[in-house]
């Protein structure tokens, strides 16, 4: 869990609550805030979650290459090289 997942969970509650008080007292205004302010909670706590999923893919796949590169230099460097000869050629449409 990362800051904007707690965050987005806290502005949640707190949208939720200003909801309810603003229909416990009769204020549409607060009661708009509070639906506002949960969209917002909801949003940010989708991007955390979205952030934590991508770090738990992506981080093991450059982990492992990190270690390539430590372990093996020279397949590195020849990997890199045919990878970028690739690229030209299909940028040149060959």
């Amino acid at each position: 869990m990362n800051t904007d997942t707690l965050t987005g969970t806290t502005t949640d509650l707190g949208g939720k609550l200003k909801e309810g008080l603003g229909a416990a007292l009769g204020d549409k205004s607060l009661q708009g805030e509070g639906k506002a302010d949960q969209l917002d909670g909801k949003v940010q706590k989708g991007f955390g979650e979205a952030r934590d999923a991508v770090e738990g893919t992506i981080r093991p796949v450059i982990d492992y290459a990190r270690q390539f590169i430590h372990e093996r230099p020279f397949a590195a460097a020849a990997l890199g090289g045919v990878l970028g000869i690739a690229v030209i050629n299909t940028l040149r449409g060959k």
